[in-house]
C-alpha cells in the first residue's frame, strides 16, 4: 500500500470552518490519531496528508484542511491553502456545526466549479440536542438539496455510513484506463528506451519510468529496457518486431528513425499527457508556439521540486529550445510543485510537465484555470514535439505516426 504513489491515489478532502471537528473525523474514520486535536479554534494550521486504503476505492490519500473562516493573523495564508487543496480534491467532504451557511456555501460552488462530488456531514451528534440536529438536517437539504449524514466523532456514530458513502462515490472515480492499456495487448513485446542521463536518480530510476514498467507488466506484455545508444543492436538481435517503442521525448527523432515499420512509437511524456490530463487540449495549446515571438512569455509548470542539474528537461533544455526555435530573447519563467501564479494571463503559453506526481485531478484543475484564463497550455513531450517538427504526427492516443 505505502509504495502506491501519492498521485495514483484517490483524494478526499476534509473541508469545514474551524472546530467542526475535521481532524477529530478523519481520526475516527481511519482508527487512528494522524492529526492533533483540541478543543480550541484552528488546531489545523496547514495540510495534513495520510495514506490509506479504504474499501472498493484502494490506495488513497485523506486531506485535512485548515479551517476554511479562520480569522488569525495566517488566516489568510491557511485559507489558501485549502484553497489549493481543492485542485487535487476528488471527494470533498463538508462538515458542518451550525446553521450559518455563508462560507460553506462559497465552498460548495468551488466544489461545483471543479466537478467535485461532495458529501456533508453534521459533526458533534454527541453533544446536540434532536432538535437541533434535526433543525440543521433541514436547512441544509433546504440549502444544498442534500441529506446530510449526522456523525460524531466521540462515539462513532455515522462514521461507517460516511465510509461507505465515500467509498460508493470513489467506486466510480476509479479508473479503468491505464498508461498503455490502449496500445498493447497480451504478450506484447514493448522496448522502453531510457537515457539514464545525470538527471537519473543514482541507483534508481525515475518515477515515469517504473509506473510504465508496473503498467506494462499489468497488461501481460514482454518489457525490454535499454539506453538509446542500444537500439540498433537490440532490434538486431530480437526475433520478432516489438509492438510499441516508448522513449524520452529528448531522443524520439533518433529512434523514431530507426524503429522497424510495424512498430508504434511514442513518448513517456506523452502518454503521460493522455492519462493524466487532456491530450486533445495539449495538442491544441501546442499550436501557441507558432505564434511566439520575442515579447511572449510562457511557464513552464513542474509539479514537483528538485534541485535542477545540468541539462534539466524544465529549466535548461526547453527554454534553449524556445530561445533557439522561436527567439533568444523569448521570457521563460518556471514554477514548481504545488506554486502556481495566481494570475496567469500574462503568459502566452503554458508547458506542463508529465505530471507523474500529480494526480489527474490536479492536472485538469490546472488545464481548466488555463482554460478560464484564455491561456494555451500544452506538456513538455508534446512541446518539444511541435519544436522539433513532430507534433503532426500525434494522433489522440498518443501514438507518433
Amino acid at each position: 500500500m505505502n509504495s502506491t504513489p501519492l498521485a495514483n491515489r484517490v483524494h478526499i478532502s476534509f473541508f469545514g470552518k474551524t472546530n467542526t471537528g475535521k481532524s477529530s473525523v478523519v481520526n475516527t474514520l481511519l482508527k487512528q490519531d494522524i492529526a492533533i486535536v483540541s478543543d480550541v479554534a484552528g488546531t489545523t494550521t496547514d495540510i495534513v496528508y495520510k495514506t490509506t486504503e479504504i474499501n472498493k476505492i484502494g490506495a488513497c490519500v485523506i486531506i485535512d484542511t485548515p479551517g476554511f473562516d479562520d480569522v488569525s493573523i495566517l488566516g489568510e495564508k491557511r485559507i489558501k491553502l485549502t484553497e489549493k487543496a481543492i485542485r487535487k480534491t476528488d471527494i470533498a467532504v463538508l462538515l458542518i456545526c451550525d446553521d450559518d451557511f455563508v462560507e460553506e456555501k462559497k465552498w460548495v460552488n468551488k466544489f461545483s466549479e471543479n466537478s467535485i462530488p461532495f458529501i456533508i456531514a453534521i459533526n458533534k451528534a454527541d453533544v446536540f440536542d434532536h432538535s437541533y440536529i434535526a433543525h440543521l438536517e433541514k436547512k441544509i437539504e433546504g440549502n444544498f438539496d442534500q441529506n446530510p449524514i449526522v456523525v460524531s466523532a466521540k462515539d462513532g456514530e455515522g462514521i461507517d455510513y460516511l465510509y461507505e458513502k465515500i467509498a460508493s462515490i470513489g467506486e466510480n472515480l476509479v479508473e479503468e484506463t491505464t498508461l498503455c492499456a490502449h496500445l498493447v495487448s497480451k504478450d506484447d513485446l514493448v522496448l522502453l528506451v531510457m537515457p539514464q542521463d545525470i538527471q537519473a536518480p543514482r541507483g534508481r530510476l525515475i518515477l515515469p519510468q517504473v509506473q510504465m514498467i508496473r503498467d506494462l507488466l499489468d497488461n501481460k506484455c514482454m518489457v525490454i529496457c535499454i539506453n538509446s545508444d542500444q537500439i540498433d543492436e537490440v532490434i538486431s538481435i530480437l526475433n520478432k518486431e516489438p509492438r510499441l517503442i516508448i522513449t524520452d521525448s529528448q531522443v524520439v527523432d533518433k529512434i523514431y528513425e530507426k524503429k522497424p515499420k510495424n512498430t508504434i512509437i511514442t513518448t513517456f511524456s506523452i502518454l503521460f499527457s493522455r492519462y493524466k490530463g487532456d491530450i486533445g487540449t495539449f495538442i491544441e495549446g501546442a499550436k501557441a508556439l507558432d505564434f511566439l515571438d520575442s515579447k511572449s512569455k510562457v511557464l513552464i509548470a513542474e509539479s514537483c521540486t528538485h534541485k535542477p542539474l545540468e541539462e534539466d528537461i524544465g529549466r535548461i533544455k526547453i527554454p534553449r529550445l524556445l530561445r533557439n526555435v522561436i527567439d533568444k530573447d523569448i521570457g521563460v519563467d518556471i514554477c514548481s510543485g504545488n506554486d502556481f501564479p495566481d494570475d496567469i494571463s500574462r503568459y502566452d503559453l503554458i508547458i506542463h510537465c508529465g505530471a507523474c506526481m500529480f494526480n489527474r485531478k490536479h492536472v485538469l484543475s490546472r488545464i481548466k484555470i488555463a482554460r478560464d484564463a484564455g491561456v494555451p497550455i500544452t506538456n513538455y513531450g508534446i512541446a518539444i514535439a511541435k519544436l522539433t517538427g513532430a507534433s503532426e504526427r500525434i494522433d489522440l492516443s498518443g501514438v507518433l505516426k
